[in-house]
Parts: structure tokens; sequence; C-alpha cells
């Protein structure tokens, strides 16, 4: 990739999140990086915000304008961007029995529908050249007692593998990474050891794991990997 090639990264709200590390691992391979999030949905959730603010735009992802305003900030300000990595998601605990109708919709505009407005954003702005075009997107099968996430987080892979298809005309590769269950904050001592017993390899997965995996699909070396849905986690599976 140029070294001049940007990359816009979804979902980076707090440091300690995949989409953090994913935005400094590719600025580290000499993308230029722009990152979006939205800091009222960290604020509720019970690990709450960072202090320092890390998202460069903020974007209210279950607005269906947001994605396209996204995108036309972000071309105006930094030109057109060659890849789209999307760390971005809604997750909040409940089961069958307990989901209500309103947090369904809101992870399914959040996870899926935001996916695809992004995919179709990232698209219609992609200058060329043909086969520098790149998206990348985080995924979960964590769907017991978790159903929205993890039912919303289905139907965006779907999304993204169909993009392989219909975006090859441009030059662009898509894939899927599914990255297991991964350190960002949310475990506590039981979940932490019921993973690691569970592991191939003994320990849980970090957000640098998943960074190194997206460096890898988003450069040159990675070209000829395309419609994948990729199990990072240590063997977990």
């Amino acid at each position: 990739m140029s070294a001049r090639s940007l990359a816009l990264v979804t979902g980076v709200g707090r440091s300690v999140g995949i989409g953090a590390a994913c935005a400094s691992r590719l600025l580290e391979d000499g993308w230029d990086v722009v990152t979006t999030g939205w800091r009222p949905y960290d604020e509720r959730m019970p690990w709450g915000a960072d202090s320092k603010l890390l998202t460069m735009v903020e974007a209210d992802l279950t607005d269906p304008a947001a994605p396209s305003a996204l995108f036309e900030q972000v071309q105006g300000e930094h030109g057109p961007v060659t890849a789209l990595v999307m760390a971005h998601a809604e997750s909040v605990d409940s089961s069958i029995l307990d989901t209500t109708v309103e947090s369904f919709d809101r992870h399914f505009a959040v996870n899926a529908r935001a996916t695809w407005l992004l995919v179709k954003a990232f698209a219609e702005q992609f200058p060329g050249p043909r086969g520098a075009g790149r998206i990348v997107a985080i995924t979960s099968d964590h769907t017991a007692f978790n159903l929205p996430y993890g039912a919303s987080k289905g139907a965006m892979d779907r999304i993204v593998l169909a993009a392989a298809v219909e975006l090859a005309a441009q030059g662009i590769t898509s894939n899927v990474i599914n990255p297991g269950p991964t350190e960002t904050g949310w475990m506590d001592h039981e979940i932490r050891e019921s993973v690691v017993r569970r592991n191939l390899q003994p320990r849980v997965g970090t957000p640098d794991d998943c960074s190194r995996l997206v460096s890898f699909l988003c450069s040159d070396a990675g070209r000829w990997i395309n419609g994948q849905l990729l199990h990072s986690d240590g063997g977990r599976l």
C-alpha cells in the first residue's frame, strides 16, 4: 500500500478496544488513519468512556444518514478512503425472553444496517487503483444470552461477504474476522478463566492479536484473501 493510503476505522472509542488497536497498527504500517466512534455509547455501558477522546469524527450509527455524511466529511478533509475497517458495535446482553424490540432494532441499526451503508458509501467513493480497496469487519458468534448482538453480527457477516462478490469489479477485497473472546475490559475473573480453559493456547485474546490480522489483510501481502470469515482466536473454535 502507498504510505499515503487512507484508512477509516470505526468503533474507536476506548484505548483498550479493538478499534483503537487496529488504528494504531495501521498508523505504524504507514497508513493515514481517520477514526470514528460514538462516545455516548461507551458512557452508558458498564465500562464507561475514556477520559481522553480518541475519536476524530463522532458518528451516531443509529442514524441512517450518518454513514454517507461521515464519508463526505472524511473525503472532504482527507481525500478518498482506501480501507474501511469496521470495529463498531452495539452490544447489550439480553436473551430470547427478555430482549426488547427497541434493543433488537438498535442492535440491527448499528451492527447490520450501518455496516451496509458504510460499505455502500465506501464503494461509491473508492477511486482505485484496482486491487487496492480493503474492507475488514470484526464479528462475533456470541448469541446465547446476547441475542440481538449475535444475531445482528451474523447479519453483518453476510453483508460484508456479499461485498466481496458485488465489489469485485472495483478491485475491493472484503473479509470478516472473528477474534473470539477478547480482553477489552468486559471480562470478570470467572469469564477469563473459562476462556483460558477452553482454548488451545492458555490465554485470552487481546486487541493486538486482532490488529495484526487486520494489518495483514489491508496490506499488499493480504490481497489474495477475499470473501472469508477468518477465526483468529488461538484455537478456541
